[in-house]
């Protein structure tokens, strides 16, 4: 027993020893010396697994240098001088559970104090204090500076069965030039020329997205057998300049970006006016906008006046705020997959860049760090997803046509300020508006028994854009608490944040005392109008959704005090109702001020989704992708490999990060802008990129199958210089009936017709898409392009094609998306309604685009869903899409259509008839047994089940 006693009392000693030697862990005040103190521990815990012959995570510890630069993290492995930074001590430390080195063993407590004090001491290594962090340049092509390469020579002779005649083409272009060089290594050469009718078809398609009419393929046919260079010049600068141009090419650049009118995510909440960028994306490309002022512009429109542009750092899927929650660490994660969604869109579409793998550490195939990552995050800080009012310059069209709708408006206004005050109905709120007064309090009541206001402002005469009510102004908000609502906050009244946040106030039981609440200024002021709003977040951001109302109809008193302290009406509901009965004519002005209210809500300057700015924060790397882990911190810059170096500190303006990356991205010496560009131009144009990969120039993506061609493309887009027959802007002079097109000035620099251009008018476009045996056996998938290789047309080519066929398509550029989906419920889900009645009969590129919803009609054919960077369309084959082109609503009407425009345009002849359908859905004349086949079928049926079968197809939906 006594034994026990001493034996659990030495225990007792020990721990209190342990943990007193534990409290108090070695400190080492002299100088700690490398070889003697570090090297061995390297040697002993660290070489094996990071040295010269291994490196788990890229991380060294065999060299200074090595320790500077870091791993795949990204944080560097030691800072001289600061041991808190230096993730070497991390690690051995254990500070973090999920990076602990050594992993099986955690190193004593005097090595680990050793290697903090080292660091500390400023991490002293003899013989390697001169080594400098250098970072090896890539030699991956994409890198590497854009030279124009020469053009080949061709010898002309040797191609005799190409395209076009000899005689007809006495000077090649240089893009055949190059085309020609590569196949004649190969023992190839172009196909024969494509038939007038094939050549019209897909040039069509290629540029605007649409078949030719009959009448059209009918007038080429002709102009073709007289000259065929002059014929075929003269389409294509027609195709050019039609607007149909900019709705065809537009389509591509929102498939990349992953353009949607709907967030993504679970609830899936519409964007409302997120179109207004849709349309600038057409307008830029109808007006051959240069391409470097498009990038620049959606990067930092917001400092030129196009603001509209900005459309494009939101355009990919996001989790709104309100789906988050208000749990903080959330809300951070949340924030940092909206900042990625950011730079997927911008490393895709401008630079071909997958910039999010650096996200949680080092890019394993290119030379793009994590740090890379977050100093391209710190560029675009003050982006959020969101609406605001795009910033427009004077000569913007809804700037111009604002202009003359405010006057008008401001007429009737003057008009009304003799008649007493009025109310206006504005996008979200209402405003109010009374003879200006001057006083220091404003009550507002609520005549109804409760009511829920996310913000109020008010305003005066002066100073227009001042908002009085604001608490930042010094002004105090009340409200007696009797009549409070739980979650109804009085200071998010007048905090200057619109949304779903805001005062709710109710009438007290056994009162008659209705909801009110006053603000106090400072000192008086001279006020002539209140906003009022309950919901304008909501509002601005979404539409569709039942339940969505604001401050529009609950009747309401505004009072302001006098100086003696008494309370004076000055607007309310019930007085506005007795100045209507008294005089009618005001009821005619607010009537027709309304309709002009409205018409500038929709023609004017408005709330737009293209994002909203905040104040920027300072960045940090967060270790291994997670807020939580915040690491080093870095500016705004791009890329390193590139010299992304913007001259720009943690304070920056958010306008100036943006705007000096897109003059970084934009810089003609930017080796990847125009390569990238040119790239996607030509996979549009033959059906695949010159590089396959269109989205990745890196390590990981294809090879280009013809590099000095890519080259002399990104160099011709940047300068141009080709002046020749098929090259430069032309017009169209019509003398004696008869049409001459000629060449003008060489074009402008970064172009984009102008590249498109000289693809099209290239004789590898113009060849027959016929397969050759010969071609087959080397290069099966017309990569060489030994001919145009043949492609299935995409799912807005097949719908907009049949519309025409029927001779109800709106061709009308811009506006609106038509819809075809439900109103519907907070976080229920989107249901098509309509996808083939009259409204829904514009091209398919107005169709409202909804993520994760099903079209019922067009999905199937790999229409995009908008949540992935599509730089590419897959091309699948299933029966859902026969079905679909057979037995769906909109085929079936649209057949009906077409079948009766056949009837009346053939004077009800059925034989004419069935020729009519092979007119204007195939742009020619059916066969002898197509024709049987099918005269035989409408005679059995309809009429409308040949129109169904020739939909069907395989030459109605693939490119000639």
């Amino acid at each position: 027993m006594i034994l026990k006693s001493i034996t659990s009392t030495l225990r007792t000693l020990l721990a209190a020893v342990v943990g007193v030697m534990w409290l108090h862990a070695p400190t080492f005040a002299g100088e700690i010396d490398f070889q003697r103190d570090i090297l061995p521990i390297f040697n002993e815990s660290c070489l094996d697994c990071h040295g010269p012959d291994e490196q788990e995570s890229n991380f060294r510890v065999d060299s200074r240098v090595a320790l500077l630069k870091g791993g795949d993290y990204g944080d560097p492995g030691i800072v001289p001088g600061n041991a808190e930074m230096s993730l070497l001590v991390k690690a051995v430390a254990y500070e973090d559970p999920d990076l602990q080195m050594p992993p099986d063993e955690k190193l004593s407590d005097d090595k680990i104090e050793l290697i903090r004090q080292w660091v500390k001491q400023g991490a002293v290594w003899p013989g390697q204090m001169d080594a400098k962090l250098v970072r090896e340049k890539s030699d991956h092509w994409s890198f590497q500076p854009v030279v124009r390469p020469e053009v080949p020579h061709i010898d002309v002779r040797s191609h005799r069965q190409s395209a076009i005649a000899d005689k007809e083409n006495p000077k090649r272009s240089s893009i055949d030039a190059f085309l020609l060089d590569r196949l004649g290594e190969e023992g190839l050469e172009y196909s024969p020329a494509a038939d007038p009718r094939s050549l019209i078809r897909r040039v069509s398609i290629v540029l605007t997205g649409l078949a030719p009419t009959p009448e059209q393929v009918h007038n080429f046919v002709a102009e073709h057998e007289n000259d065929s260079e002059q014929a075929y010049s003269h389409l294509v600068e027609r195709l050019l300049a039609s607007p149909q141009f900019g709705e065809r090419w537009a389509q591509h650049w929102l498939d990349v970006i992953r353009w949607a009118e709907t967030n993504g995510s679970e609830s899936n909440m519409y964007r409302k006016n997120a179109w207004i960028y849709r349309d600038y994306v057409i307008r830029a490309f109808n007006e051959d906008k240069p391409y470097d002022q498009f990038l620049f512009e959606q990067i930092a429109g917001d400092t030129v006046g196009q603001g509209d542009a900005t459309g494009y750092l939101v355009s990919g899927p996001h989790v709104p705020a309100a789906t988050v929650g208000q749990e903080a660490t959330a809300r951070r994660q949340a924030r940092a997959d909206r900042m990625d969604e950011v730079l997927q869109t911008v490393g895709a579409t401008a630079m071909g860049m997958t910039i999010g793998c650096a996200r949680c550490h080092n890019h394993k195939f290119d030379p793009i760090s994590i740090k890379d990552y977050y100093s391209m995050a710190a560029v675009f800080q003050d982006v959020e997803f969101g609406s605001r009012f795009p910033e427009l310059s004077d000569d913007h069209p809804r700037r111009i046509r604002g202009k003359e709708l405010y006057g008008q408006i401001n007429n009737l206004r003057r008009q009304l300020r003799e008649m007493g005050p009025w109310d206006e109905h504005w996008i979200g709120y209402k405003e109010v508006r009374f003879p200006a007064t001057i006083t220091q309090s404003v009550r507002l009541t609520f005549t109804k028994n409760s009511v829920r206001v996310d913000e109020l402002e008010i305003f005066g005469k002066k100073e227009r854009n001042r908002n009085f009510a604001l608490a930042s102004e010094g002004t105090k908000s009340y409200s007696p608490e009797e009549m409070a609502v739980l979650r109804g906050d009085l200071s998010n009244i007048n905090d200057g944040e619109y949304g779903t946040d805001g005062w709710a106030g109710k009438k007290p039981e056994g009162t008659q005392d209705y909801p009110w609440v006053q603000l106090t200024f400072t000192q008086p002021q001279e006020i002539d109008r209140i906003r009022m709003s309950s919901n304008r977040g909501d509002f601005l951001e979404t539409d569709y959704l039942t339940g969505l109302n604001f401050v529009g109809t609950d009747p309401y008193i505004v009072e302001v005090q006098t100086e003696d302290g008494q309370w004076k009406e000055v607007a309310g509901t019930k007085q506005h109702q007795t100045l209507n009965k008294q005089n009618q004519q005001r009821v005619a002005i607010t009537k027709e001020l309304q309709r002009l209210i409205e018409l500038a809500n929709e023609e004017g300057p408005k709330p737009s989704f293209v994002g909203r700015f905040v104040k920027p924060v300072t960045t940090y790397v967060f270790s291994r992708g997670s807020p939580e882990n915040p690491g080093v911190e870095v500016v705004p810059a791009g890329l390193s490999e590139l010299d992304g170096d913007l001259g720009l500190g943690s304070n920056a303006p958010g306008k100036q990060r943006r705007k000096a990356f897109a003059d970084w991205v934009t810089d003609p010496e930017n080796p990847l802008t125009a390569r990238v560009a040119a790239n996607r131009f030509w996979h549009h144009v033959f059906g695949q990129g010159i590089v396959p990969t269109t989205a990745d120039f890196g390590a990981a993506g294809a090879p280009p199958t013809h590099p000095e061609l890519l080259d002399w493309l990104a160099a011709e887009f940047v300068k141009p210089s080709e002046i020749s027959m098929r090259s430069g802007p032309a017009s169209v002079e019509t003398v004696n009936s008869q049409s001459k097109v000629t060449r003008n000035t060489t074009p402008a620099a970064w172009s984009m017709k102008h590249l498109i251009r000289l693809m099209v008018m290239s004789d590898a476009f113009r060849q027959s898409s016929l397969p050759r045996q010969a071609g087959l056996d080397i290069d099966a998938g017309s990569a060489l392009l030994w001919r145009f290789p043949p492609k299935r047309v995409e799912a807005e080519v097949i719908r907009d094609s049949i519309l025409q066929a029927s001779g109800v398509l709106n061709t009308s550029v811009g506006g609106r998306s038509f819809r075809i989906h439900n109103v519907k419920k907070k976080y229920s889900q989107w249901e098509v309604v309509d996808n083939y009645g009259p409204e829904t009969w514009r091209r398919m590129i107005y169709q409202e685009r909804m993520r994760r919803v099903d079209d019922q009609l067009f999905t199937a054919f790999d229409f995009p869903d908008c949540g992935q960077v599509q730089a590419k369309r897959p091309v699948s084959t299933t029966p859902l899409q026969a079905l679909n082109l057979l037995n769906s609503d909109f085929v079936i009407d649209q057949s009906q259509r077409i079948a009766k425009r056949a009837e009346d345009e053939s004077d009800g002849e059925m034989t004419k008839a069935v020729r009519r359908c092979f007119e204007l859905l195939l742009t020619r004349q059916p066969t002898d047994a197509e024709f049987a086949a099918c005269l035989q079928l409408a005679q059995r049926t309809d009429l409308a089940m040949v129109c169904r079968t020739i939909i069907n197809t395989n030459e109605f939906a693939f490119l000639p």
